[in-house]
């Protein structure tokens, strides 16, 4: 017995040494790193200079990518940010815990919605909390806030894994910005006015008409009349009318600091916030996810940053990002945590092609690829960046041109903290340690389903004997103008209904050779097209198969303010408070 103890014991002890020293670690690390997570918001993969781009300044990013690894073919779950964001946390697909939209709306549109990430779902923070690592979401969550009640918080950062968080629980607006036109569903808004307005022409008209004598009514009735006026006015403009107040929001935790936010100050707080997060827990091991507001619209930008790019506006914040992201690596080198600590950057999606200001592009640029922001098949809108680093374990310069997915960094970060990832679900992350340790060449992915909402518009195929990356779209969205290469005037493409065209045979294309998606394929133009189309077609199948019906929290009735879930700093509807003071200094 003490033999076949020992035995094992060896077994174990050379198993656990040979993978650690094939992963580089050697003598120096223990097996739990530190974990830093940067996340943009709307980023071009185009945009940053390790990726091609030599005329916006991103030198911080390009450093982690010159010490690391670089993901060529990072590929998002969903092209909108509630739905990737949902993916990249579970590791799943959004369909699958019901954050994809079947309706026009893809994303939580208030704090006061009741959808959001379910609590029934398992975060990799959460995972890695049950690891021994303190977790802290530094930025935007996006992921909803309530269920029920103002303050049930089942939705909350610190239910879904976070020991800390500091951040907007929404999202940036324009309407955040005191001099920028509101953007948040503007039709409707425009509708809801248009509909007070004729209302209060009726009543106006009947009530001139009953003192006059030439209509015959009931003063009872023109009272019903204006009452429902007067209620559909203060519904409309108390939701819309206060849309700085009611998402506009900084927390700790689970207390507003500031309502509405400042945003001349918001930079500095996220990266005071950050620094502080790593020094107290140098000691380690740690979970920082730093989701920035930036490169989203409006693009509040400090006065630092100000006309220092070349490219605007657009170019300033996205200079801004890049120095924060130097700024808290700084941190990392001043508490000697550098060669402890596992860095990863990407973006949530592609750039907002249909982000304009007159002539100003205030969207990112997609390099090469079709389409961009909103759009759930074209490469625009679901390539993005993604760079990794952990000097003396991932080889220096690096590039990797397997596909991956956001969802990755799930089982990734679950194997390397030393968890177990869930048995009970499907999670349709891989592991990219294989990759990254380079004892395989290939990717685990087969297959990537791009979905638009709860709608599957196109289906990769990773051919691994051949090296051919096929792409089929089964729907694409319609341009407009016609040619345009994004939907201008709608502000975002559709998913469905008359905006998208169905194609049946699928489009079909082969990105090893044809990565901007610029000449479709066909049965006379391509020998194997009918073979790839049926191989792609028994693919999803097989995938419907392992769908099961969730609730969908991004129904019309999830989605809607509802007052009784606003989180208020004060007396409902008097929400108002400054906490942070003068505590945050200009950058």
């Amino acid at each position: 017995v003490i033999l076949l103890c020992f035995r094992r014991y060896l077994l174990t002890a050379l198993t656990s040494c040979l993978f650690w020293n094939t992963f580089g670690l050697g003598a120096a690390m223990d097996s739990k790193p530190n974990i830093l997570l940067f996340l943009a918001d709307d980023l071009g993969i185009g945009d940053i200079g390790c990726y091609g781009n030599d005329t916006i300044r991103t030198p911080n990013i390009d450093r982690l990518a010159r010490e690391g690894v670089k993901l060529t073919q990072h590929i998002a779950a969903a092209p909108l940010c509630t739905p990737s964001r949902a993916a990249f946390l579970t590791g799943r697909y959004p369909v699958r815990s019901g954050m994809a939209s079947s309706n026009g709306y893809r994303a939580l549109q208030w704090n006061a919605g009741s959808g959001g990430l379910p609590p029934n779902e398992t975060t990799f923070a959460k995972l890695l909390q049950q690891q021994g690592y303190t977790t802290g979401l530094i930025g935007k969550w996006h992921q909803g806030v309530n269920c029920e009640s103002f303050n049930d918080h089942c939705h909350h950062p610190l239910n879904h894994g976070f020991d800390y968080f500091y951040g907007m629980p929404f999202t940036l607006l324009n309407n955040c910005q005191e001099n920028k036109p509101p953007k948040l569903d503007v039709a409707l808004q425009a509708k809801l006015w248009l509909y007070s307005q004729i209302i209060a022409l009726a009543v106006l008209t009947l009530t001139v008409g009953k003192l006059t004598g030439l209509i015959s009514v009931r003063w009872k009735i023109i009272a019903c009349c204006t009452l429902a006026g007067g209620l559909f006015f203060i519904s409309w403009y108390s939701s819309y009318g206060f849309v700085q107040y009611w998402n506009c929001i900084l927390m700790r935790n689970h207390d507003i600091t500031e309502q509405p936010m400042r945003l001349e100050r918001t930079a500095s707080l996220m990266l005071k916030e950050a620094v502080s997060f790593i020094k107290r827990n140098r000691q380690g091991p740690f979970l920082l996810f730093v989701s920035f507001l930036h490169v989203h619209t409006p693009l509040f930008t400090t006065k630092k940053f100000l006309g220092k790019s070349r490219h605007g506006l657009y170019g300033d914040n996205v200079e801004e990002m890049d120095w924060m992201v130097g700024k808290i690596l700084d941190s990392l080198d001043k508490e000697g945590l550098k060669n402890h600590t596992f860095t990863y950057f990407a973006s949530d999606h592609g750039g907002h092609l249909e982000a304009q200001d007159g002539s100003a592009q205030l969207g990112g640029w997609n390099g090469i690829y079709k389409g961009g922001k909103g759009m759930g098949g074209w490469e625009g809108g679901i390539r993005v960046p993604g760079v990794l680093r952990w000097p003396g374990v991932l080889p220096a310069g690096t590039v990797i041109d397997e596909p991956t997915s956001l969802m990755d960094i799930y089982p990734t970060l679950v194997h390397l903290a030393g968890g177990v990832l869930p048995q009970d679900r499907v999670i349709d992350g891989r592991s990219l340690v294989p990759l990254l340790q380079g004892r395989a060449q290939k990717s685990e992915h087969e297959f990537l389903f791009h979905y638009c909402g709860s709608y599957l518009h196109a289906v990769r195929w990773h051919q691994r004997d051949s090296g051919a990356i096929w792409k089929a779209h089964y729907v694409t969205p319609v341009f407009h103008p016609p040619g345009a290469g994004a939907c201008y005037g709608k502000g975002i493409c559709p998913c469905f209904g008359e905006g998208v065209t169905h194609h049946d045979p699928p489009l079909l294309f082969d990105l090893s050779r044809d990565p901007s998606e610029a000449k479709p394929l066909s049965a006379d133009t391509e020998p194997l097209f009918d073979t790839v189309v049926r191989k792609i077609g028994r693919a999803i199948e097989e995938h419907r198969r392992t769908l099961t019906p969730v609730p969908e929290q991004l129904s019309l009735y999830n989605i809607m303010w509802k007052p009784w879930l606003q989180p208020c700093c004060g007396t409902f509807p008097f929400c108002w408070c400054d906490k942070e003071g003068d505590s945050a200094q200009s950058l």
